[in-house]
């Protein structure tokens, strides 16, 4: 199994890596979020960019980033830019003035949705973005071909928010974003059921044994499925999110609580 580092924080070995979302409207909320988040036991912070007032301005999503480094210094940030039919906040579009230039580098394919992404990985303010799975293969290629080029690591992800896939299926995408390149698949479901939880770790079980080569992070949502964000070491997930302030999704568990579970969890395995 391949290890993933970014910074000094080394995802893939040793207990799940902690990671605490921003998702401040404004650059001030977001630089305040992130003063606030030094002082807690965070790995990673994720910044949801598709939250911030001025997401279409790129030059303000750069800047704003830049800002955010230098609050957070050695904490890696991952950008996401998690779009409506994902469970983000904005579906509305780039301007084409504002993705020309990366066109022209990087053809067609690099739409709206990839023109951001890409622009956030060659500003050398964020060391992760997270790339939509289901965006469409070639998207994803120029995306992390484009992160790698700039030396920034890629999440593939994939949310249901209504239901958990079959175990087979929760295997195959997870394998089908290994196979695109990103260093770090991920994909979080919403049980209907206690099963539903069984089948979202049983998969992630049989994912990180026989077919991961890289990190792997999953996860199952809303209360039922706060299990899977404690026991990733146990059933092989990497990372798990936490809640500092605002939960960016169902079932967050607070920074202070999920790392003390987690290093109990740690500490007898």
């Amino acid at each position: 199994m391949n290890t993933v580092q970014v910074k000094n924080t080394v995802i893939g070995e040793g207990r799940p890596k902690i990671c605490v979302p921003i998702v401040g409207k404004t650059k001030t909320d977001i630089l305040e979020e992130a003063k606030n988040i030094t002082s807690l036991p965070v790995d990673v912070v994720e910044w949801r960019v598709d939250w911030f007032d001025d997401v279409f301005a790129t030059e303000k999503v750069l800047e704003t980033a830049k800002e955010l480094q230098e609050v957070l210094k050695d904490i890696p940030i991952l950008l996401t830019f998690r779009t409506s039919k994902e469970g983000g906040e904005i579906p509305r579009p780039l301007s084409k003035e504002e993705i020309l230039h990366i066109v022209k580098k990087y053809g067609e394919a690099a739409n709206d949705y990839a023109a951001l992404n890409i622009a956030a990985a060659q500003s050398g303010y964020v060391d992760l973005i997270d790339v939509e799975a289901f965006t469409g293969d070639e998207v994803v290629k120029t995306i992390i071909n484009a992160a790698h080029e700039a030396g920034v690591k890629v999440i593939a992800s994939n949310h249901d928010f209504f239901k958990t896939p079959e175990k087979e299926e929760i295997i195959r995408r997870l394998c089908m974003m290994q196979e695109l390149g990103a260093d770090i698949p991920k994909i979080a479901v919403m049980p209907t059921c206690k099963q539903d939880v069984i089948t979202l770790l049983s998969a992630t079980l049989e994912t990180s044994e026989k077919y991961a080569d890289r990190p792997i992070i999953t996860m199952s949502m809303a209360g039922t499925g706060v299990v899977s964000r404690l026991t990733g070491e146990t059933f092989g997930s990497a990372l798990t999110f936490g809640a500092a302030s605002k939960a960016s999704a169902p079932g967050q568990v607070g920074v202070h609580e999920l790392k003390q579970v987690l290093d109990i969890i740690h500490s007898s395995l």
